[in-house]
């Protein structure tokens, strides 16, 4: 972990600043976070639940379909959306970060800056570690308070995962974005009707706006939409790292393999873009 990315946390216990030395980061008090092998640092309190979290299958399935390409016009339009807010001075924080797909692109755009992957799956943390040269990973709750400084992120991407807007707004510096990117009712449409998987909530753009509404304002919002050719084993990766994954029955394979061969659906998504209320 690099000096810069571990400037940014704080001690989950105490809340004091951490500093990297000696193979771990450590506060003023004296609160010690061993630093793993991967190079990810675990800052769940008191070690915390992460029953939970994604397991390393589902992580696994996660790489798999990003490094075929799959998932790659809807990273281009997460990058896009970042350039276009010009993001002030700061890091880039991706709060539910998986393998940090998304957090290594937009770094990658906006050459030099520090990059924080969040997840809560320790599986995801050791695999977005070595997402960047520039990115750090913490094991960490994204629904409680984040062990990060105040208002030291440009950026906080939240793609497919939860949104805390409190926490968003706080660490976010004067002048930057929020990218948030969830699912339409169409997203996966086919695989999703075929297999008989988790729907969309209607009622989801109306939960978003009220989470993040108090402290946060939408500064822009577009759909995106993007076509799918799957065969049989890219349907299994898709369904093996979203949350149905959780929920799947075991003759899963025995409907995939019922299938056409290639598949053809669509990833359909809304990026919505969000500042603080009061600029």
């Amino acid at each position: 972990m690099r000096p810069e990315v571990a400037a940014l946390l704080t001690c989950p216990t105490c809340g004091g600043r951490l500093a990297r030395g000696d193979g771990a980061l450590r506060c003023v008090a004296g609160h010690s976070f061993d630093i793993a092998r991967q190079g990810y640092v675990h800052l769940l309190p008191g070690g915390g639940d992460t029953a939970s979290a994604d397991t390393a299958r589902m992580v696994a399935a996660r790489a798999d379909v990003f490094d075929a390409g799959h998932m790659a016009p809807l990273t281009a339009a997460v990058v896009d959306e970042v350039r276009s807010a010009a993001p002030p001075p700061g890091a880039v924080a991706d709060v539910g970060a998986g393998t940090g797909h998304h957090l290594a692109a937009v770094l990658d755009a906006l050459d030099g800056r520090p990059g924080l992957a969040i997840d809560r799956s320790k599986h995801a943390a050791r695999r977005a570690a070595r997402a960047h040269p520039w990115a750090g990973a913490i094991v960490a709750d994204a629904w409680a308070r984040l062990p990060v400084r105040d208002g030291v992120m440009a950026v906080v991407l939240s793609i497919f995962a939860p949104r805390h807007g409190a926490e968003f707004a706080r660490v976010l510096a004067r002048g930057g974005t929020v990218v948030v990117v969830t699912p339409l009712s169409d997203h996966l449409d086919t695989i999703v009707a075929a297999l008989g998987l988790l729907t969309v909530d209607q009622r989801k753009a109306e939960r978003l706006e009220r989470r993040l509404g108090p402290q946060l304002v939408t500064a822009a919002a577009r759909e995106h939409r993007h076509d799918l050719a799957l065969d049989h084993g890219a349907v299994a990766a898709v369904v093996g790292m979203g949350p149905s994954a959780h929920h799947v029955e075991r003759d899963l394979a025995d409907r995939i393999a019922a299938l056409p061969t290639i598949v053809h659906t669509q990833v359909a998504v809304r990026i919505a873009c969000y500042r603080h209320r009061d600029l």
